[in-house]
């Protein structure tokens, strides 16, 4: 594979808007965008979705880390300051036992249904990182799926796997459903002079965005 990141931005939108089309808009037409919305957002229908989600990227409120072949989007990592992503899946129980917000969070991965299986997600979650770092850095929380042993649909994994946290440096905090687990690391923020301007399998640092919260 051929493969690097770029940040979602509008000028990336394009291709983030076809890799969605090309799935019926994901998950019956949510374009990616529960996780940004507060109580009473919800509920408007895939074009309102989509019409919210642009806007987002647009001024800055929105974040993901997309994986590209060549000029076509196969994937990303969406992540975001707690402040961009007040919503996560099981919120009650993470509520009841959460003390000090994260920084940061990672709550979802997508991944083009002809593309699973080749290590997509693990270089989009890289990726993700290494823009957090240039971002400020700080704490970050994923919120994986634990399916160790089980066979399961690709469907139920867009929080990522455990394992894949795992091997990227997170630690197991609580857990917050049967197999939902919540996972801490700390980014450290990258350095201001001499960065590299890119990686192999990651390429050129983001631009604008919005520093993180608390």
């Amino acid at each position: 594979m051929s493969l690097i990141s770029k940040p979602l931005s509008p000028k990336t939108w394009p291709a983030f808007a076809r890799l969605v089309e090309r799935h019926g808009g994901i998950f019956g037409g949510c374009w990616c965008i529960s996780f940004h919305l507060e109580p009473g957002e919800e509920r408007r229908g895939a074009e309102a979705y989509r019409a919210m989600k642009e806007a987002r990227v647009r001024e800055g409120r929105a974040h993901a880390a997309l994986v590209f072949d060549g000029p076509t989007a196969v994937g990303w990592c969406q992540f975001g300051p707690t402040t961009e992503l007040p919503n996560i899946r099981s919120k009650k129980a993470y509520d009841e036992g959460r003390g000090t917000l994260p920084d940061w969070r990672i709550t979802c991965f997508f991944i083009d249904r002809e593309r699973r299986g080749e290590g997509v997600a693990t270089l989009a979650l890289q990726a993700a990182l290494r823009y957090i770092g240039r971002l400020g850095g700080g704490t970050v929380e994923g919120y994986p799926e634990d399916y160790t042993d089980e066979r399961t649909s690709s469907s139920f994994l867009c929080s990522g796997t455990l394992g894949m946290f795992q091997k990227a440096g997170f630690q197991k905090s609580r857990k917050i459903a049967k197999r939902r687990w919540v996972v801490v690391r700390k980014v450290a923020p990258a350095p201001t002079k001499h960065s590299p301007k890119g990686v192999p399998g990651i390429g050129p640092a983001p631009t604008g965005g919005v520093p993180p919260s608390g």
